[in-house]
């Protein structure tokens, strides 16, 4: 008798893209939820209290790469800040060069995605930018993501980028309250692919790890999970499901029947 092998879904940035690549370990942003400071601090790579401090790899200036069959998402466990953007931009650039189509992900910089944008002109039928942007309320931003850019320099950044021609997209994941209609309405203009909506999974036990098991954090956190109840996300998911610009993460695909993807890099 054989056994049948089960697929298993796709879920984070597999969703999105094939390869995974970063130059870096730590991120300046210091999100309360952050997956890669969690895992960081599990595997004692690295501390809560040092996470903040970006170590570039200077290997990774040396790494050549081939064209391949998918896309890579850059970054995926830090972001592309003003302090290293020269050497992110200098890794980024020899992805591209090879042909490679490349998914950029960041709580963008103003700053950094205009300088992005004026570099890679010729790579730009291979970019597509994904923004995050989690909320628009500002406190809200500044409470989850500390360090990052508030919501108008993100809008900006979105905005620009869209005018310079490039493909650009939005990740509303985590959802950092239940305003997203609002949200979607606000992006909405300057989005030629998609927005992506999802909530944040194991919130408490990332946030414990990454040193806020404060009572406000936790709080918090038990807040925003009832807020973006399955209910609530039903109701959001029934809005905008006929919605060809809206997409779904496996958290909320698995909340209304959306069946989940089992090859990487598909990104539906």
């Amino acid at each position: 008798m054989t056994t049948k092998k089960v697929e298993k879904t796709v879920f984070g940035t597999k969703e999105w893209a094939a390869y995974n690549e970063n130059c870096m370990s730590g991120c300046s942003h210091d999100c309360r939820y952050c997956y890669a400071k969690s895992m960081a601090v599990r595997f004692k790579r690295r501390t809560p209290d040092d996470w903040q401090y970006e170590i570039f790899d200077k290997s990774k200036l040396a790494k050549r790469f081939k064209l391949k069959e998918g896309r890579f998402m850059f970054p995926t466990t830090h972001d592309i800040t003003p302090e290293h953007l020269d050497a992110c931009m200098f890794f980024l650039e020899n992805i591209l060069k090879a042909g490679n189509e490349v998914l950029i992900v960041s709580k963008p910089h103003i700053d950094c995605i205009r300088s992005l944008c004026a570099r890679f002109g010729e790579y730009r039928q291979q970019i597509l930018f994904r923004f995050t942007i989690g909320s628009a309320d500002n406190e809200t931003l500044r409470f989850w993501e500390p360090h990052a850019p508030g919501f108008e320099e993100r809008l900006e950044a979105l905005a620009h980028a869209h005018k310079a021609g490039y493909a650009t997209s939005v990740s509303c994941e985590p959802l950092l309250d239940n305003n997203a209609d609002d949200l979607i309405r606000q992006v909405r203009p300057f989005v030629t692919d998609a927005i992506w909506l999802g909530k944040a999974n194991g919130l408490i036990g990332k946030v414990k790890v990454n040193g806020y098991g404060d009572r406000k954090t936790i709080s918090r956190a038990v807040h925003l999970i009832e807020s973006l109840s399955d209910g609530y996300l039903t109701d959001l998911y029934n809005r905008h499901k006929d919605d060809p610009q809206v997409k779904w993460k496996e958290s909320i695909k698995k909340v209304v029947g959306i069946e989940v993807p089992v090859k990487a890099g598909l990104d539906i």
